[in-house]
């Protein structure tokens, strides 16, 4: 296995766990953006107002989004696994 395998088999993986971890963090951030403003607003600084609707709202994400993101982690497993034969040269 050469360097340059080594480095793009990282690159790949690193890819992969930021395609898989967008959706989830992208939605946590708008969530708590829209909590923040509504909190300096409202002058409401209670700490389960933040908690419960990124909760709620990342459930709700998993539900929509587990089955492409179950899609990408196969499809590079399976890519990673196929490619063994490679890596041994």
């Amino acid at each position: 296995m050469t360097p340059e395998m080594v480095t793009e088999l990282g690159r790949q993986a690193l890819e992969t766990t930021l395609l898989v971890a967008t959706p989830i963090l992208g939605l946590s951030l708008v969530i708590g953006l829209a909590v923040s403003a509504f909190q300096a607003m409202t002058q409401l600084n209670e700490a389960t107002l933040t908690f419960v609707p990124k909760i709620l709202a990342l459930f709700g994400a998993l539900l929509v989004f587990f089955p492409w993101m179950l899609n990408v982690l196969t499809t590079f497993t399976a890519n990673l696994f196929a490619a063994i034969p490679q890596y041994v040269h």
